[in-house]
């Protein structure tokens, strides 16, 4: 996924008939239609999950992504662009002359800082079984699912497959929600995952009361600590919440001038990865996770311009 990332104000949003603060989907045309609406953008390599792996391999983790891309100019830009982090990428790259493109998201920043994504899913919609490599899969210590990646005809089956090859291994089970849209699409999907094969989840507040059904943050994180080992729920300016078994920690948010929340969860979500990986314990990962989070609404793009080892350690945090 490639992101093009356009300044507006809510007027816009309006008369294009966007959701604020959303993702949501789009065909082929709309996000034709969109871009020769917005004004001056630009192209930055995006794509939740790979937000993610590409902050932890920034921070030198051993990492690897499988998504789909098609071999044509944006999936070359994908492809360079996550691998001169550092991380892996070996999925097969689709047929230059297949019918669907690199998948891309419009991404529209209002003034607040607010980013309403408008995605066309392309390649990234197909990827199935046949591109899980097991043995990588088997190798890892953990994987990082992502829930926007539920949409597409053999999703589940490639999402069945990285789970088992991971678990028979002795490897564990992350996931992100993504949005509450996603999570009305295939709630029972994640439900039972949750419940089966998940031990680490990350989700914010509306994610998070959106998939237990209720409007109590707290009573949300009860409820899925009851069914996953460690529960990270992020809640904006007001920092993140971790529950494990009976222990809990509130981590306050690193102050910010917000430019762009583009990527803020998924560079949560590196930051408590990596942090997690490396021996550290749950607060302080959520601290690290914060700091990353603040350093990439800074910016405009959901990849850290800034170096997060030496801000973790400016922090106190190394």
């Amino acid at each position: 996924m490639v992101d093009v990332l356009a300044q507006c104000g809510d007027d816009f949003l309006v008369a294009n008939n966007v959701q604020k603060g959303i993702m949501q989907l789009t065909d082929m045309t709309r996000g034709v239609a969109l871009y020769a609406e917005i004004g001056p953008a630009k192209e930055i390599s995006g794509g939740s999950a790979a937000n993610t792996i590409a902050g932890i391999a920034q921070l030198g983790g051993k990492t690897a992504y499988v998504g789909k891309v098609k071999d044509d100019q944006l999936g070359a830009i994908f492809a360079h662009d996550l691998r001169a982090q550092g991380a892996v990428y070996e999925t097969s790259l689709a047929p230059k002359n297949s019918d669907a493109e690199t998948g891309r998201c419009i991404v529209l920043v209002t003034p607040d800082g607010e980013r309403s994504l408008n995605t066309y899913l392309g390649w990234s919609e197909f990827l199935g079984p046949e591109d899980i490599d097991e043995q990588m899969m088997a190798a890892a210590d953990w994987i990082f699912l992502e829930g926007y990646r539920f949409d597409g005809p053999d999703s589940h089956a490639a999402f069945a497959k990285a789970i088992a090859a991971t678990k028979s291994a002795g490897g564990k089970v992350s996931i992100t929600l993504s949005d509450p849209f996603c999570i009305d699409r295939h709630r029972d999907a994640f439900a039972q995952m949750l419940q089966e094969d998940v031990s680490l989840l990350f989700a914010n507040r509306i994610e998070i009361t959106s998939m237990y059904e209720t409007d109590d943050i707290a009573d949300a994180i009860e409820k899925a600590a009851q069914e996953v080992e460690i529960v990270v729920c992020t809640d904006g300016a007001n920092g993140a919440f971790v529950m494990s078994g009976a222990d809990k920690w509130h981590v306050p948010a690193v102050p910010t001038k917000v430019v762009d929340a583009t990527g803020a969860g998924d560079l949560f979500a590196a930051g408590f990865l990596w942090g997690l990986t490396n021996g550290y314990d749950l607060e302080l990962c959520a601290h690290m996770a914060c700091v990353a989070a603040a350093e990439v609404i800074s910016h405009i793009g959901a990849r850290p311009e800034q170096d997060l080892a030496e801000l973790f350690r400016s922090h106190d945090l190394m």
